[in-house]
This record gives structure tokens, sequence and C-alpha cells, in this order.
């Protein structure tokens, strides 16, 4: 805008100056030379072909002859002018500068605590949804203009500040939050391990106390990122196996895993049962196909495997039968007929259903593993009714979730994997009689003064306060709450299922899951001093001022 303005700024000081110095006459006929106010004022609104007429007195010949140049000069010049103007506003770089200035305004007035997602693909998407549904704020950049736009058009819980810039860049993750003192971790989700790689660097020199989580699917991306501090990498293909291995050995803690990760509300799961003995068929010895592979070689199973090109991804040493496994004669090669299990892996869902539909054909008792690589193949791979699906977005969304939402969830399976099954399976049947089908919602409960006051003003009155207390329905305490205490952790320990039984101290971290309702009104326990007195006493104290006199003239 330099030249436009300078041009403008240029024409009108020539045409002002113009009607200044040339003289002419007033309404007696006497000689008379125009003010510097006048000339403005007149030039200003002629430039502009408003026309008020000749101002403050008819012009002579010879300033009619200098407006008439100075007409077609302005007009030139405004043109120009709003032309630039005009191609400024859609150029694309200056709609960008100020699409990040806003950004950057949105970023620096946020006063909560948030954390900033790199990647709005299936897995960013699902965490952002899970997250605001929880009431935490999040950032999100995306380098897919397309992607950032669709964003605003989603019915999300939280306003989602999205900058659409290269996360690679550290002076775009600087804008999107990364040093703000309410960034509480980054996320790299994006489809490219070296850009989360970039991230995770950046992260960690910029902000070195920040939580990074990230996203791999490269033995040699997961080293170099262990190497310095990234806090947690999620390889969804080895976690699957190990979800696969735990389904082999307790299927019990297996379903009582997926019911506690997924979404509250969602349908619960049916329990697995893979054969831990036998036969196995794996199609597609990539990334994934190489993981199952390893799990069940540690199982000591048969395995076969059925790869396209193995020249590109290797082969164990016992060899590949070369195919895609879509083709009955390469199944059959591979030894259906004996097979127990069969695991469809490959990075292409077309072939993943095809490879399904055509081992079912020929054994239908086949327990069934699925690789689904597109959400949007939803409603197909339902209708193949894989025993197991292994959807990467959904199993590296789930566990991020569970390490930002819910962090005792993380610890609480961290230790539930140490019981048996029967263990597991007996909380699965406790969880399964309060949500009526349904997953449960998880609640994490620490007790602090300034959070829970009826709590914190009872322990300092020298009054012992037990679980079951703050587990009982505040509409009539001799009902319980529909919610389970999973863990509780204190100063100097950690209690799987607590007892009822357990005294409560400020500071105690506690961790429930159940339905929504005992959730709100576990609120009124910890929070509502009345409350709190009626389920320790069995007393409704009068509240009001007319109610406590009467209670007095009666007793």
């Amino acid at each position: 805008m330099r030249w436009p303005l300078l041009i403008l700024v240029s024409v009108y000081a020539v045409s002002v100056l113009g009607l200044v110095l040339i003289p002419g006459q007033d309404a007696q006929g006497r000689p008379w030379h125009m003010d510097f106010f006048h000339a403005f004022y007149f030039i200003s609104f002629m430039s502009t072909t408003i026309g008020f007429g000749e101002v403050p007195y008819e012009f002579t010949d010879a300033q009619r002859a200098w407006v008439t140049v100075c007409i077609y000069l302005t007009v030139v010049a405004w043109i120009y002018g709003v032309g630039n103007i005009l191609a400024l506003l859609q150029d694309k770089a200056f709609q960008q500068a100020i699409r990040e200035r806003r950004f950057a305004q949105q970023i620096r007035r946020m006063r909560e605590a948030f954390y900033l997602i790199c990647g709005y693909g299936e897995t960013g998407s699902e965490l952002t949804r899970a997250l605001t549904d929880r009431g935490q704020q999040v950032v999100v950049v995306d380098d897919d203009a397309f992607k950032v736009s669709a964003i605003r058009l989603q019915n999300l819980r939280e306003y989602v500040p999205v900058l659409d810039g290269d996360a690679r860049r550290p002076a775009v993750l600087r804008e999107a939050g990364l040093q703000h003192p309410r960034c509480a971790g980054v996320v790299a989700l994006t489809d490219d391990n070296e850009t989360n790689l970039k991230i995770a660097i950046t992260a960690k020199l910029l902000h070195p106390s920040i939580k990074v989580i990230c996203r791999a699917d490269s033995l040699e991306v997961e080293a170099n990122m262990a190497s310095f501090g990234t806090d947690h990498i999620i390889d969804p293909f080895d976690t699957f196996a190990r979800h696969l291995a735990t389904a082999l050995h307790v299927p019990g803690l297996y379903l009582l895993a997926r019911w506690l990760t997924s979404r509250p509300g969602s349908a619960l799961s049916d329990p697995v049962y893979p054969p831990a003995r036998g036969h196995w068929i794996v199609c597609g010895y990539g990334r994934f196909g190489k993981a199952v592979f390893d799990r069940l070689r540690k199982e000591q199973m048969s395995i076969a495997v059925v790869e396209e090109q193995p020249d590109q991804t290797g082969e164990p040493k016992q060899g590949v039968v070369k195919g895609r496994g879509t083709e009955a004669d390469t199944l059959l090669e591979a030894g259906i007929q004996e097979a127990v299990g069969i695991v469809a892996g490959t990075s292409d869902d077309a072939d993943n259903l095809s490879i399904v539909m055509t081992a079912k054909a020929l054994r239908p008792d086949l327990f069934v593993i699925a690789r689904q690589n597109l959400r949007e193949n939803d409603l197909l791979f339902e209708r193949v009714k894989a025993d197991m699906v292994m959807h990467p977005s959904t199993i590296v969304a789930e566990k991020i979730r569970v390490l930002l939402a819910t962090p005792m969830l993380h610890e609480f399976l961290g230790l539930a994997a140490y019981q048996d099954d029967a263990w597991a399976c007996a909380l699965v049947a406790r969880i399964a009689g309060l949500v009526r089908q349904k997953v449960p919602e998880i609640q994490e409960v620490v007790l602090e003064p300034d959070e829970h006051g009826a709590i914190a003003e009872a322990l300092a009155a020298g009054r012992t306060i037990l679980l079951r207390d703050i587990l009982r329905d505040p509409g009539g305490r001799s009902r319980s709450l529909a919610c389970i205490a999973l863990l509780r952790v204190s100063e100097n320990s950690r209690e799987l299922l607590p007892k009822e039984e357990q005294p409560l101290a400020l500071g105690d971290k506690l961790l429930f899951c159940g339905t929504a309702g005992a959730f709100a009104r576990m609120q009124w326990n910890l929070g509502h001093a009345p409350t709190l007195d009626y389920l320790l006493t069995g007393e409704e104290p009068p509240r009001s001022w007319i109610w406590r006199k009467f209670q007095e003239a009666r007793s």
C-alpha cells in the first residue's frame, strides 16, 4: 500500500497547492486567494465526485481549468488506490497474516490450561472432541486449510482456536502458545513421523518442562523421540499387539480396559476370546503385521505370513506366501483349513475387507482381526463382523485422552495388569450392573479445601469421613450412588478398589466410574455442608431461621 498512498498524498498536495496559488476573486470582484483549509475542503469533496459546487466564491477561469485537471488526477489516483486495496484484501498472504494476528490475540487471552494439538486428521479430531466434551481447552495447528475450515463447522462443546500453519516451524508453535504459561502439553498427531519428531524436539527445547505426547509408527523415530525425553510415545500397532496379548491371557482385563477407555455413553463391547493355541495367518507384513507376528510368535503360535511385496516389506525367516490374501488359493496355501485365526492387516481397507470375506467363506469359525485405516469405512467393517478391529486413529486417540483427561485411569490400568482374570471379571460384573449397557463415565476427585469445602470443614472439626459416606445418595442415605471407587491415591499409598470403610483425608485422590447422574449428586456430598451432615448422622438439620426456632421450641 506504500505507492498508492504516496500517489494519493502527492495528488492531493499538488491539487491543494494549485488552488492556493491561483488567484481568484470574491463576491465584489476583488482579488482573493483561497486558503489551505478551503482548498483542502474543496479537493476532498470534488475528488469523490460529490459536487457541492464552487466554494466559498465562484471560481475564475484559471481556477476552473486547474480544477478540471485535478478531477482527472484524483479520480485516477483513487481508482489506482482502491484497486490495490481490493487486490490486497484478496491476497492469500495478507489474509493469512490477518488470521495469524487474530489467532495470536486469542492465545494471549487464554486464562485456562490448554493442550496444543498438532495435526487434525482422524486422530486429532477424535481427541479434540473427547477433550472438549470434558470441558478442557484445546488449540489446534494443521497445515491443511480444508481441515482448518472444517473444525469451525463442527459442533464442539468448547471454542477451539485453530491455526493454518506448518507445525514443523518453531515460529508457528510459539504463535500457537507453546511458551504460554497455560500450555499444559503438546500432542503431535500428524501422519508423518519426521514432522512429529520435529514437533517433539521443538517443544522440549523451547519449553523443557511441558508434557509432550507423540504418535510414531517407526522404531527408529520412537528411539529418537525417547532420547530427548518425550513423555509418551504411542505406536498404535504395538499398542494393539499388547491388547491382543492381554485378550489371549486375561480376556476379563482386556474387556475391563475397553469399557473404561472407550467414549462414555457408547455401547459396551462384548467380550472376546482369541484362540491361545493353533495356527494363525497374518496377511500383510508391514508395520502392523510385524507387530502382531512378533506377539503371536512369543505365544508359541504357528504362523503363516501372506505378503504381496516381500522385497519391500521384508519377510520372516520362515518365509512368506506371496499374494494379497484376497484370493482363496493364497489362503489355502497358507493353511487356512487348519487355522484358528486370521489377521487382515494391510494398509488398504478394501483388501482387508476382501481378505475377511474370503477367509470366512472358507472357514466360518475363524477368529478374525481386521485393520481399519479410514473412519469412513465404519459401516463396512461392522457388516463383516470381525471379532477385533484395529483402527489406529481410535487407539491413539483413546490412549492420549486417558493420559490427558484422566491420568489416574492410566495408573489404575497399570496396577490392574498385575491382577488375575477372576479379579477383572468380578469388577466387570459390578460395572455392568451399574451402567445399563453404556460405557461408564470416569471421574477423578481430589479432596481439596478450595473445591470441597464441606469435606474440609468436617475434617477440620475432627469428624471422620469414610469412603462410603460420600458414596451415599443425598436423596436417601440408605441408597448408594451408581458408581464404584476404582483407585485411591494418598500421600503414602495406592489402593485398588478401596474399601468403603476407608477413612478419607485432604489431599486424597479418588478415581470413580459410574453414571453422570451419580457424579452430579456426589458434588453435593462433597461441597454442601448440610448434605454431608445428613449423610454422616442421618439427621437433616433445619436450614432456615424459622425452622431452627421451631426446632428449639419443640426441644
